[in-house]
């Protein structure tokens, strides 16, 4: 079966569409719709269920596609070592990341890896579930806490700076703690996950010593941004990783940053973000240049970790 035909089918699995691969490779949809009806009749397996609405893959097609991807990216990257072509970077890498930093960051980030490589194709996948990148078939993955013991090339881009803040409508209110146990007087806004509601941890840099604080207020959520939201509308104060801040909420005082002089968290040890990848992937060029990309562009420290 002629090779361009896994190929549309592969596009047509990440992209849910006929019209998208035809985009993509520049043919009309006539041939991909061609193609792969060719390919389901050499293999006897229906690949694709069709309608007016959506293109999905079948059971078949999903253990297919799983199988051909690998042998397509090993194709591609024996192409780009006996090319040599080092600038021409072309082609799909995936990435994975937490739904919250994909939205706050990584799209943000796309524009300028698509203004440096105009012909990448990005799918970018958003979930809080830890995925086995392998499994998944993720070229990069974003993890945000503790990296747990793996055969993946991990890169620790940051550790997690927690700001406790409140809005400047609500510190003229009720006034800023001076001290974390002045906090159980005080509003705050707590995340509550599978694991229970968090409890927020203080020490002072260069001691060891450390002040946990159960704190209570007017409004639990399983959802970061929704208790930012509440904190911007003066409901209470919130203790969150910088990442998950707008800057310019601290530039133009509409959040004021409280207790500056300890370091917090919502852990016993400090947690980390981190950038994975299965070592096989690193070895193509176009999958090395957006890790490289990415470590660039958020820099470190990383540039959300400036408030002022």
């Amino acid at each position: 079966m002629h090779l361009k035909a896994h190929r549309f089918f592969a596009m047509v699995a990440v992209t849910g569409s006929f019209s998208a691969t035809a985009r993509h490779f520049q043919v009309p949809a006539s041939s991909v719709s061609r193609f792969i009806a060719a390919l389901e009749r050499e293999v006897g397996q229906q690949l694709l269920y069709r309608n007016t609405r959506a293109v999905k893959l079948t059971d078949a097609g999903q253990r297919y596609y799983v199988q051909i991807r690998e042998v397509l990216e090993l194709l591609d990257t024996a192409n780009e070592d006996i090319s040599g072509k080092v600038g021409d970077v072309r082609g799909l890498v995936r990435i994975n990341a937490p739904v919250a930093f994909g939205h706050l960051h990584i799209v943000k980030l796309l524009d300028g890896l698509y203004r440096q490589y105009p012909d990448l194709t990005v799918e970018l996948t958003v979930t809080d579930a830890f995925i086995d990148p392998v499994q998944e078939g993720a070229d990069l993955t974003f993890r945000v806490g503790h990296l747990q013991d793996s055969g993946l090339i991990g890169r620790t881009l940051c550790d997690q700076r927690f700001v406790l803040c409140a809005s400047a409508e609500y510190v003229q209110r009720y006034g800023k703690p001076a001290v974390p146990e002045d906090l159980q007087q005080h509003c705050c806004l707590v995340y509550k996950g599978t694991g229970g509601a968090q409890r927020w941890h203080f020490r002072r840099p260069g001691t060891e010593a450390t002040t946990i604080i159960d704190v209570q207020g007017p409004l639990r959520s399983n959802n970061a941004q929704v208790l930012v939201e509440a904190a911007l509308a003066g409901r209470g104060i919130v203790l969150f990783p910088s990442w998950l801040f707008d800057n310019e909420h601290f530039r133009n005082k509409t959040l004021v940053q409280l207790l500056p002089d300890w370091e917090g968290s919502v852990d016993a040890t400090p947690s980390q973000i981190h950038l994975i990848s299965p070592e096989n992937r690193l070895r193509s060029q176009k999958v090395r240049r957006v890790w490289d990309y990415f470590l660039d562009a958020i820099g470190s420290p990383p540039y959300w970790d400036n408030l002022t």
